[in-house]
């Protein structure tokens, strides 16, 4: 998959793709319905399939510290497309002046004269334009008179429920994994690379793998039994994913302790996946007091890997 930043970078061969436009953020069982169906069209077609996104996402842009927790962040959600067909990833910023791009420009001077698109599919909730004026219908207007086609994919149900990024995030903020994973099609986990941090858990015993969620907060906080790829083998540890109060904390950050492993990963690309919820963050009393609650929570989620396993408890 070819991933193209903004206007300046679009070429000759992006351009008579079939094409959708969307945040994405999840790419859950509804994005893949809708991607399914742009892909089995350009195979129809014998054209190149392009999304086209935001970076920031759109709500972050406008709503700032109130913003809902992403669900995938960019090289998250570029490797889930990437898997599922996608040939071009086309990413704007959006700024003021993204926001203000009128609704007929996108129609016309956007995908007509800067893509020649042959074919557009949306949700049945798209908006675009300045103000959200624009809609399906008047996409589905601008291409019947400039020569492509639109159509658009109904919402997707999952057990007569809605699926949505905001019904994701509610899942995963009241720590119920199983139901987040339905509505995903695959269990929740973030991606990252790892940092050095304060060295805190070193000091009591229990290293600790730092990935730091940057800007983005975090959809889901907590202590979690996880697993772990991206080192030679994959493991399973324990994480804690917030703003660790207890050691005054400010930025969000998610920490692992891996189990029955002893190596240098600072620099490394890893996927921690999200297995089970152990507890709450809250904070302790003291450094001491933490140090006992991590020894029990490292306890509670070995236990939990090995009844998964069917193997006897330690």
């Amino acid at each position: 998959m070819e991933v193209i930043r903004g206007y300046r970078n679009i070429k000759p061969h992006h351009r008579g793709s079939v094409v959708t436009i969307g945040n994405f953020d999840g790419v859950h069982h509804g994005h893949r319905l809708l991607i399914a169906h742009l892909v089995a069209k350009g195979r129809e077609l014998g054209a190149p399939t392009m999304l086209i996104t935001f970076e920031p996402l759109p709500r972050e842009y406008l709503q700032g510290q109130q913003v809902p927790a992403r669900l995938t962040r960019f090289r998250e959600k570029a490797r889930l497309l990437e898997e599922i067909g996608i040939d071009f990833l086309l990413c704007f910023p959006f700024n003021q002046r993204t926001r203000q791009q009128p609704a007929e420009w996108v129609c016309e001077g956007f995908l007509h004269d800067l893509l020649a698109v042959r074919y557009v599919v949306v949700g049945d909730d798209f908006r675009f334009g300045e103000g959200r004026r624009g809609n399906y219908d008047m996409l589905k207007a601008a291409g019947d008179r400039l020569g492509y086609d639109v159509s658009h994919i109904g919402t997707l149900t999952f057990d007569h429920e809605r699926v949505s990024s905001t019904r994701i995030r509610e899942a995963l903020a009241q720590g119920d994994l199983v139901h987040a994973e339905k509505l995903l099609g695959r269990p929740y986990a973030i991606t990252g690379r790892v940092v050095y941090g304060r060295q805190l858990g070193r000091q009591l015993g229990v290293p600790t793998a730092n990935i730091r969620l940057q800007r983005y907060r975090a959809a889901l906080v907590g202590v979690f039994a996880v697993t772990v790829e991206g080192l030679s083998r994959p493991l399973q540890g324990i994480a804690n994913i917030g703003v660790r109060p207890t050691v005054d904390g400010k930025e969000p950050m998610l920490e692992v302790h891996l189990f029955d492993f002893e190596g240098d990963v600072y620099g490394q690309l890893l996927k921690v996946t999200f297995r089970h919820k152990i507890r709450d963050e809250r904070a302790f009393e003291s450094i001491a007091a933490l140090e006992r609650q991590i020894k029990q929570d490292i306890l509670d989620a070995r236990d939990w890997f090995a009844r998964q396993s069917g193997a006897p408890r330690s």
